[in-house]
């Protein structure tokens, strides 16, 4: 959890968060200001729906995406028993639901209270309302929700005041094997004198159980080292074909770091083998792994999160084939390092924000 510190005359000293009064509270911070969510891709999300009827239940809160997506947000505190494994299946109970529906019985059946409670006649009218810098296409949004509706392509959201472990190792699991877009928010409180300070914060199962960095000595399993020198020293023994390949790789992933894209760390098993990891700018997390047995894995919640844009050209580019979670790629081509460049560029804020591949 992130520290607030705090010079009350004496010294420096951390808050203790306060917490939140009852889940009906943090209910209404999301429904106020849902751009207070870190969100994979940081999307323009507008709340929709409050206490929406799905089925045999009612969801938290319902949201939108200009780009048609919708948004399944459940909102628990860590004390509620659900906040560890029920709250998952609410959201995805909720998901099943709404796929197949159409626009129409969204709007004029389960969302009509809501949108009449705020003057709105249309999903169109409230989305304007809320993206008020005017780039909101209505025709974009309408093919868009109606495709999402049809596929069941839903963004289900988690939010938290503290996530238990439990909650983050099933989120992992499901991102990882059921190719979902799931954020797992965690939001504290302090009080600050008169003042509410609030600390919202996306929880990365990836980055629950990292390898600790070694020292001089690795461990019986293997060891992490800053930088990229131990890779060279295993794909520099490798037979000359694929050294050659790894070494271009390596040559590709440092000119990353030497334009300030990436921080680069290496694991070195035991075993002989090791792998290269270049973490984005923003996290300890990579859009892709090499690895000295000549493979390249992309990590597709870290596209989602960091380079959706560059996500659409590398799926192009992969095509039929799916882009899963640590999929496996055996010939990296330059058509494939630009899409890559491009994605490193895009999660450190320096590329486009769209590219046509």
């Amino acid at each position: 959890m992130t520290a607030i510190w705090h010079n009350d005359g004496t010294g420096w000293r951390i808050l203790n968060p306060k917490g939140f009064p009852d889940e009906a509270a943090l209910h209404t911070l999301v429904e106020e200001a849902p751009q207070l969510l870190p969100l994979s891709g940081t999307p323009k999300l507008a709340i929709i729906g409050r206490e929406v009827h799905l089925g045999s239940g009612y969801a938290d809160l319902l949201g939108a995406e200009p780009s048609g997506r919708l948004a399944i947000i459940e909102v628990k505190l860590a004390k509620n028993a659900e906040a560890r494994r029920a709250v998952v299946a609410q959201v995805l109970t909720y998901a099943a639901y709404l796929r197949g529906m159409t626009r129409e019985a969204l709007e004029q059946v389960v969302l009509a209270a809501y949108l009449k409670g705020r003057e709105h006649e249309s999903l169109d009218q409230l989305l304007m309302a809320a993206v008020q810098d005017g780039s909101f296409d209505a025709p974009a949004f309408d093919a868009g929700l109606r495709a999402n509706l049809a596929d069941g392509r839903f963004r289900l959201v988690l939010v938290l005041d503290e996530a238990p472990t439990e909650l983050i190792r099933l989120v992992g699991y499901l991102e990882q094997t059921a190719d979902l877009v799931i954020d797992l928010i965690t939001v504290s409180s302090y009080g600050l004198g008169d003042q509410r300070v609030l600390v919202p914060q996306r929880v990365d199962p990836e980055r629950q159980e990292q390898v600790p960095v070694a020292k001089a000595s690795a461990p019986a399993q293997g060891a992490m080292y800053e930088g990229s020198a131990e890779y060279e020293k295993v794909v520099s023994a490798l037979p000359e074909l694929e050294r050659k390949r790894a070494m271009e790789l390596l040559g590709w992933a440092r000119e990353l770091e030497h334009r300030g894209l990436a921080r680069l760390r290496t694991y070195r098993a035991e075993a002989g083998y090791a792998s290269l990891l270049p973490y984005t700018k923003a996290e300890d997390a990579g859009l892709v792994t090499l690895w000295s047995k000549s493979q390249t894995q992309v990590w597709r919640s870290v596209f989602q999160r960091r380079a959706p844009h560059a996500l659409a050209g590398l799926e192009k580019l992969m095509a039929p084939a799916h882009v899963g979670q640590g999929s496996g790629i055996k010939v990296v081509t330059d058509d494939l390092l630009k899409v890559l460049t491009a994605a490193y560029e895009e999660a450190a804020g320096v590329g486009p924000t769209s590219t046509t591949y």
